[in-house]
């Protein structure tokens, strides 16, 4: 795999994965008035950004 990500892009990635999730969280909390729902939307933005590959430059 000679297209690796660079560090730098990795960490892009997973931080933007956490600010979506953040977004996506309260989003849903705001709408069901259930704020448990912030955490389990920071997982799922954690868990997106690790598991998609960030553009190779």
């Amino acid at each position: 795999m000679a297209d690796q990500p660079s560090p730098t892009a990795r960490r892009k990635q997973i931080i933007l994965g956490i600010i979506m999730g953040l977004v996506m969280g309260v989003v849903i909390a705001l709408i069901t008035g259930f704020w448990p729902w912030i955490f389990a939307g920071i997982a799922v933005g954690l868990a997106s950004g690790a598991i998609l590959k960030p553009p190779a430059s």
